[in-house]
Order: structure tokens, then sequence, then C-alpha cells
């Protein structure tokens, strides 16, 4: 700076035009920052608002889908990445503008159990300057995250064959029975391709193709026939993990339809998958979790009655007609979902701006804010809690409804969401009174998710065959992640022993119950 000022021109008009210049430059600077504030905001105003709404998108797709609904779910993630891609680049604009007082997010710390390698960058041997000698004064370390692509091999059993030299006897090793019988496949690779479908949702087509980038010919046909053996192989531990779950007091049930081929017509009908869930953890129980899944070809009521024929408990599931036969006799007691209710009072709400939806939403979420409170404590604690301050807000919500409702009229919109509450208010009540129930049904439809992605992927089943597989692999795939183990690990473990294993001990291959090589 000193330097700069020695050089400054004497002359005032010189000087009165250099600093004339200067404020220009100043305000052209200032007007870039306020540009540039007023772009960043408008921009993070935008990804808000689109975020907001692929979350009512995916809401409302989970249930019914549609080709249009899909479509405009694609472009608005499309838009997202764009957004957050431009909000990547745009990160030196920072350095221009002032200070925000947001933090920043901690950077999470790389799992322990990746693997690690050091790469040792050597400086030079001598200045650079003045060619001295130079020596160590430390290391800086970088860390960052690598991907290494999938790998095939070919493995070769050999099995040595040993002659007894008295008796002539010829003894030979044991080798691990093969998931598929004269199959190519090994149970890594088989495991690969269930997740990669039933998990990740990627249609057996594009996984050929994958497979062909690494020069490995694998028609889809041939991934096909591997589905439908292994399909065979695990129906028996998909029976056991059937009986585990109606073996609880308690279930989750739910449904949503799937597009199935009609053989022969290409054309396709609706058919059904079911899940049950068995899983007590808010209520503070060690028992497992898990879910069921099972595929129909209708929605007749007498599906469900199938599935629980053995059932006896609670069942919390939403209001589908088919389930109110499985109610009478005393056998399964009925717990309704108030997350059902709180959607409809916010779809009236969203679409009208009533100040009685608007209401109804406030005194919901307060009752909410309860089982938030008490979500993991154990179930007296849950039940107690709920009595004493969830049971005085129900009964004011009830006589509020009833009042709300006299005003309307009885065929307004807003009268039938209320009816559709006071109807089943013992049912939505019960969860007060028992303190292993839930509030609502989220946790049967939180399980059928894995259902409405890969249905937006491959678009339909090929048969009904093929829904009743499907199911399979989904209740092995929910189960495995309800239980914090890694699918694909847990499915070539199940594989490598399962074609050997004794069937009257195949509990002993349920996720729980599998100890995996670290």
């Amino acid at each position: 700076m000193p330097d700069a000022a020695n050089n400054l021109p004497n002359d005032p008009k010189v000087l009165r035009s250099l600093l004339l210049a200067s404020q220009a430059a100043v305000k052209a600077s200032e007007q870039k920052i306020t540009d540039l504030e007023a772009r960043l905001k408008t921009r993070d105003e935008e990804l808000h608002n689109l975020q907001l709404q692929l979350i009512k998108l995916r809401r409302m797709q989970f249930g019914r889908s549609s080709e249009k609904l899909n479509k405009e779910i694609a472009q608005l993630e499309l838009r997202l990445e764009e957004l957050e891609t431009e909000q990547a680049l745009e990160a030196p604009i920072a350095d221009i503008t002032p200070a925000s007082p947001t933090k920043k997010p901690a950077r999470r710390a790389l799992p322990e159990h990746l693997p690690r390698e050091t790469l040792r960058h050597s400086g030079p041997c001598h200045c650079p300057d003045c060619g001295g000698e130079l020596q160590s004064m430390g290391v800086d370390t970088r860390e960052e995250l690598e991907y290494i692509p999938a790998r095939f091999k070919v493995i070769y059993h050999e099995r040595e064959k040993l002659a007894c030299r008295g008796c002539d006897t010829v003894v030979q090793a044991e080798v691990p029975a093969r998931p598929i019988e004269r199959g190519l496949a090994g149970p890594g690779l088989l495991a690969h391709v269930i997740v990669s479908k039933f998990a990740d949702h990627l249609p057996l087509y594009r996984q050929s193709d994958i497979y062909a980038r690494e020069g490995i010919t694998l028609e889809r046909s041939t991934l096909a026939g591997w589905i439908g053996q292994l399909g065979q192989l695990m129906d028996p531990l998909g029976d056991a993990l059937g009986r585990y779950v109606l073996a609880g007091n308690k279930l989750h049930a739910d449904d949503t339809p799937v597009p199935v081929l009609k053989p022969g017509l290409g054309k396709t009908k609706t058919g059904r998958f079911w899940t049950y869930v068995r899983d007590d953890r808010n209520a503070g129980q060690t028992e497992p979790a898990a879910a069921w899944f099972q595929y129909t070809p209708d929605r007749k009521g007498e599906r469900p009655r199938e599935h629980l024929r053995g059932f006896t408990g609670t069942l919390q599931a939403d209001a589908y007609a088919g389930f109110h036969h499985l109610y009478q006799g005393g056998k399964i007691q009925e717990a309704a979902c108030w997350a059902h209710v709180r959607r409809k009072f916010h779809d009236f709400a969203e679409a009208n701006d009533s100040p009685i939806a608007n209401e109804a939403l406030l005194r919901i979420a307060a009752i909410y804010a309860i089982e938030q409170a008490v979500r993991g404590q154990p179930s007296d604690v849950r039940k107690a809690e709920r009595q004493a301050r969830a049971g005085p807000l129900l009964a004011d919500l009830k006589a509020w409804l009833g009042e709300q409702q006299r005003k309307l009229s009885k065929k307004s919109e807003l009268s039938k969401v209320i009816h559709y509450a006071l109807a089943r208010w013992p049912a939505l009540t019960r969860y007060v009174d028992d303190g292993l129930l839930e509030i609502d049904n989220n946790i049967a439809e939180n399980a059928l998710r894995c259902v409405a992605l890969g249905r937006k992927n491959y678009l339909f089943a090929g048969s009904d065959a093929g829904g009743e597989r499907a199911a399979l692999m989904y209740s092995l795939l929910a189960t495995a992640k309800l239980n914090g183990i890694n699918p694909e690990a847990y499915l070539r473990h199940v594989l490598t022993v399962i074609a050997a294993h004794p069937i009257n001990q195949i509990e002993e291959l349920l996720p729980w119950n599998v100890v995996l090589p670290e």
C-alpha cells in the first residue's frame, strides 16, 4: 500500500478522476453483490418450494400412482438436481458476499469399517529457490472417499479324491451345495441380482446391460430364471417369517396396487401387495421387527382373512372395508390410523384454507407431540402418559368436532371429513389405553414404499407367480433392513447355506438369527 500511495499523481484533476472511477467501481461491486444476493435468494426460494412440492407429490404417489404424476415428480427431481448443481458451482460467490450467520453442518466421519489406503506424495529433495537440502516438517493429510467398481471373478472348486490302499474305498472332499442345481452363479452374484431388482429397483434388462459393460453376457432370461429358482428355494424361509409375524400381539397392515401382465394378451390387470409388519420397538420391546409381504391377484376381503387366519390380537390398519369382517367375533381388535385423519384435514385445508380444518390440524399436532415424547418408552409408561395427557385432548377434540359438524351441511366435504373421524373414534382412541399400540399406521406405510419405488421403475409384474416371488423377496429384504442388517450380505449368507440346511430348522436363517462374517 505505501508504494501505491507514492505512485499517485500530483495533479488534483487526475486524482479527482481516479477517485470518481474508484467510487464507480465500488458502486458497481455493490450492485453486483446485490444482484447476486437477489439471485441466490430467488434460487433458494425456488429450491425450497420445489422440495415442498416434491414431498407432497411423493405422498400423493404412494398408494395411487399415474403416469402423469410420475412424470411430474421426475421433472421436479431434475429441476432440483439442476438447482443444487448450480448452488455447488456458485460456492465461490460466498467470497464476495457478507458472511452468512448460518452455521454449516459438520461433515460426518467416514465409517470405521471401510478399508484405508495411504498414498504418500513426496516433495522435492532440494529447495527450488536456493538448491539447499530440505528437511521434513511433518505431513498434511487430506481424506477422500473413493469407489472401486464391483468385479466379477471365477472360483474353481477343486475336490480332492482319496483312495484307501487297504480296501480300495474312494472318498472325496465335500463342497458347498449350489443355490441353483448345476447353475453357474455363486451366492454373491445371486444376492446382488436380487437386491438390485427388489431393493435398488433395477429391472433385469438394465442389469444385463450393466454386466455387459464388464464383458459378462448374462441375458435377461437367464437372470429371470435364477430369480424363479431362488423363489422356490427360499419359499420355506418366507413361510417361517410369516409364522413369526403372525405370532405377535399387534400387527400393522396395509396394501397397494401393482399392474400385472395378463397371460397372452399384452394387457395388464391390477394385483395387490399386502404387508403385515410386527414392530414393537417404539414400545420398548426387544423382539425383532419383521415385515411379511403377500401378493394376491385382487383386493377381495377374503384375502386378508386368509392371511390372518392364525392371528389373534390388534390390527392397526386403514379403513379398508375388507378388514371389517376381521373384527367380528372379538378375535382381532381394530386400531385405526390418525395419519389418515390428519391427511384428510390437511388436504381440505390446502384446497380451501379452512379455519376449521386448520384448527383440527393444530389439535392433532398437539396429540402427536405427546407421542414424540413417549416413543421408545416401555408400554406401561406410554399408557400412563397417554391417559394423563392425550386423553383430555382427545375428549375435547371429539366434542369440538361434533359441534363443528352440526354447523355444517351434511353434504359438505368438510362434514364428510369430520364424519370419517367420528365414525372411527373408538378405533382411533384405542391406542390411549394400550401402550403397545401406535397412534398411526405409518410403520406399514413405510414398509410398502419399496413397492411404490419398484412399481415406478419396472412398471408391472410379469405374472401372478412373479408377484408371489416379489412378495417373498420384499419380505426378506425389508426385514433385514428393519434389523439393521445389510440385505445383500444377509442373502449372500443364506444362499451359501440354505440348499443344505435342514428344513425343520429353517428359522435359524431368519435375519436376526444369522451371524454374518466381518
